[in-house]
């Protein structure tokens, strides 16, 4: 049993309000990429559960690991049998590309179907909405406007299929709560939304992260990379999420691998 779990990038963050519970309240979209983990889940054969890691290294206790979670959550309502888990990571960790939260949702989806759960999509988003606000996206993974927390979804009907994207993670940590405290919240002019039905050539302008101008500040080398894929032609560069992955948008391939040598670079059509 084995399924990929992949990427996303955030078209546009708007901040729009603190909410009283101390969290924020979001506008954004989600938009699958396909640069893709590998999960594995096969039944124990010594009856033994066990969790194994490979690709790039995942910091922390591996029993924390939010496949885990998942399993451990499907395990409180079905009785499921002791299983190994395997996850190779090509995701860039701490980059604002969901892979976390990916690797959870797949996690279920997977179980649900070999295990023959019958959960639906509502009861696995549910579920996954118990590990991360953004996790419920991965169930159906197609583009989705994100709001409240990033936990309300609504479905949008835009495409970038045969657009050409590059993804550039320097060698940073953005601390989301640093973020969070740079920005003040707004409500934009136009709703992401409304700008994702506009022409891609119309997005740099219009469609922004909220992020960036705080972020960059503290990171400039976030906003070099930013510009660097324009001067190289993107349609469209914004960072995702918090950061501090950054990706380009192009109408043709593109190989910029050696501007960005020292920093993780994926290329690839969507």
């Amino acid at each position: 049993m084995i399924v990929f779990p992949n990427a996303k990038i955030n078209l546009g963050l708007s901040v729009t309000e603190k909410r009283d519970d101390g969290y924020h309240n979001i506008e954004t979209v989600f938009y699958p990429l396909p640069l893709r983990d590998a999960l594995e889940v096969i039944i124990a054969p010594d009856g033994r559960q066990k969790f194994t890691a490979s690709g790039i290294e995942i910091p922390g206790n591996p029993d924390q690991n939010l496949c885990l979670k998942a399993w451990n959550l499907l395990q409180q309502d079905f009785k499921l049998p002791p299983v190994q888990i395997h996850l190779h990571k090509a995701i860039p960790l701490g980059a604002g590309l969901g892979g976390g939260s990916a690797d959870a949702a797949f996690m279920i989806k997977l179980v649900n179907q070999e295990f023959e759960l019958n959960l639906s999509i509502a009861g696995m988003q549910e579920l996954a909405g118990k590990i991360g606000a953004d996790c419920p996206f991965f169930i159906e993974n197609k583009p989705t406007f994100a709001f409240g927390k990033g936990d309300n979804f609504s479905p949008v009907e835009m495409s970038l299929s045969g657009s050409f994207a590059v993804i550039i993670k320097p060698d940073v940590n953005v601390s989301t709560a640093s973020a969070y405290a740079g920005i003040i919240p707004q409500k934009p002019a136009v709703s992401v939304k409304e700008v994702i039905n506009l022409p891609i050539e119309k997005w740099k302008e219009i469609l922004k992260n909220d992020f960036e101008e705080s972020v960059f500040k503290k990171h400039p080398e976030i906003g070099i990379i930013k510009d660097l894929l324009y001067k190289n032609g993107a349609l469209y560069a914004s960072m995702s999420g918090s950061g501090s992955a950054v990706y380009g948008i192009f109408g043709k391939k593109v190989d910029l691998k050696k501007y960005f040598g020292n920093h993780i670079c994926w290329e690839g059509w969507l």
